[in-house]
């Protein structure tokens, strides 16, 4: 019972992560491609910023050190969610470089905007795309939830801690958790792998 309220916990997290991720990863994806020199800076310059910086720093920067008071989960899900739309931004970025340039002027040519293109256009065919890609982004955010619990979120390497010092049993507590994540990543990376065929079989 301790190990599922920690698997909850582990996917929940994850679910909450991805999703913000998606949605800031988008808006930095957009910002890099975008003419304006100054919104195509500070998408590089996060991006950057925080792939070459260890989660485990941006972890205690948004729990120690933001003006507000979050607590566990939630810092945790905010860090996570910011890492991972850095990521997130690139996988964008090469899923709309992917589609023919001339779609879009082709877009243009029937009178639509640069954002009604990109909207109508050229993002659901980068979208689609790039699903797969998504989908191993969220099996990367499952493994990678482990670390938010040395802010104490009550997830699944956390739990497992707990039990280890209860019981002074160092190998088995590790073990389960080793399982436990290795039972979630292996089918969400089935379920993925299905998506993936049908995409094909549909185009």
């Amino acid at each position: 019972m301790f190990f599922i309220i920690g698997a909850k916990n582990t996917v929940v997290i994850a679910i909450f992560s991805v999703v913000f991720g998606v949605a800031l990863g988008t808006l930095l994806g957009l910002m890099k491609q975008s003419k304006i020199k100054l919104l195509k800076f500070f998408s590089t310059a996060y991006i950057e910023f925080v792939r070459g910086t260890p989660l485990l720093v941006q972890l205690f920067i948004v729990y120690y050190g933001l003006p507000i008071n979050l607590s566990a989960i939630p810092a945790g899900i905010v860090a996570l969610s910011l890492n991972s739309g850095a990521y997130v931004a690139e996988i964008i970025r090469s899923g709309i470089q992917a589609i023919d340039k001339g779609q879009m002027e082709a877009a243009r040519s029937l009178g639509m905007t640069h954002v009604q293109s990109m909207r109508y256009i050229i993002l659901p065919q980068a979208l689609k795309n790039i699903l797969p890609v998504l989908g191993n982004e969220f099996i990367t955010v499952i493994k990678e939830s482990s670390i938010v619990s040395v802010i104490g979120v009550p997830e699944i390497m956390y739990n497992a801690e707990t039990v280890r010092g209860n019981t002074f049993k160092p190998f088995e507590p590790l073990l389960a958790a080793a399982v436990i994540y290795f039972v979630l990543t292996y089918t969400l990376s089935k379920l993925v792998g299905r998506v993936e065929r049908r995409l094909k079989t549909s185009d």
